[in-house]
């Protein structure tokens, strides 16, 4: 069964969309629902689809592992989605964004100390380079996530801020917004780091509206914690930090690193939020 508005054909190209975010019904709530950070609910709608469809598959394995880096729980749900999402990989393109999903997740679970699988990360995402072609889609998430390796757990800056340029470049290239959201956020974070604090704040603020303006709502609360840190003016820099905190409330603590260094402990909520 196929979801409606794809094909096996465009699947790679669709594989590292903001899932859900498309003109066909079911794309359009599945992505109300994963912008909101209702992740599990997301994903049961593609259940029917992903047991034969690839690219459904995939998508459903996308949400399950962001679901994981929101809310540090879920491992093993991710972890069967993306078995399930392996095991329909048939082309090369296909293969490689399973690939680079799974050294996503292993990062994911690396960076938030749940198990140690930096090395499995580092060889995923290999071989997803391996199998995309120079010009696939799924390359700027591919340099993105390159870049992450390299910026936190290889410790080396200058490789990641190269991987990020060439992610943002194929991004925007490409129109992909959320992407574009994300590769702004990281290129900000290395000027800030840097001490360039007027490139950080343009990076950052372009990161907010742009998830401003997709309706991204589990994603805003970051980034304006962010901008927050890089902002001169004390009020205006709080009145961001209480504006994240009430986000954060509002998805039930969601997410849970954030909600900790804001002094917002609840427990995430796995269901229906407001």
């Amino acid at each position: 069964m196929s979801p409606p508005g794809s094909s096996n054909s465009d699947s790679e190209a669709r594989s590292h969309a903001p899932a859900g975010r498309g003109d066909a019904p079911l794309d359009t709530a599945v992505w109300r629902l994963r912008s909101r950070g209702l992740w599990k609910d997301a994903a049961e709608l593609l259940t029917p689809y992903a047991e034969d469809d690839a690219s459904a598959a995939l998508k459903r394995s996308v949400i399950l592992t962001e679901r994981c880096m929101y809310t540090s729980a879920g491992w093993d749900a991710a972890e069967d989605a993306l078995r399930a999402a392996e095991a329909l990989a048939l082309t090369d393109a296909e293969r490689g964004a399973t690939a680079c999903e799974r050294g996503y997740l292993a990062y994911a679970s690396t960076l938030l100390s749940v198990r140690d699988r930096a090395d499995e990360a580092r060889t995923a995402l290999g071989r997803a380079a391996a199998l995309l072609a120079p010009g696939s889609p799924t390359r700027p998430l591919l340099d993105l996530r390159r870049g992450l390796i390299s910026q936190h757990l290889a410790h080396n800056p200058t490789g990641a801020q190269a991987a990020f340029q060439r992610a943002h470049a194929g991004a925007t290239a490409q129109g992909d917004e959320l992407l574009t959201s994300s590769t702004w956020r990281h290129l900000a974070a290395m000027a800030e780091e840097e001490g360039n604090l007027p490139e950080a704040r343009h990076g950052f603020a372009e990161s907010l509206r742009i998830r401003e303006e997709l309706g991204y709502l589990v994603g805003i609360a970051p980034a304006l914690a962010a901008l927050a840190d890089v902002e001169p003016d004390p009020e205006e820099a709080g009145r961001m930090r209480t504006e994240a905190g009430r986000l954060v409330r509002l998805l039930g603590g969601v997410p849970v690193w954030l909600a900790e260094q804001l002094g917002h402990t609840e427990p995430p909520l796995d269901g229906h939020r407001p």
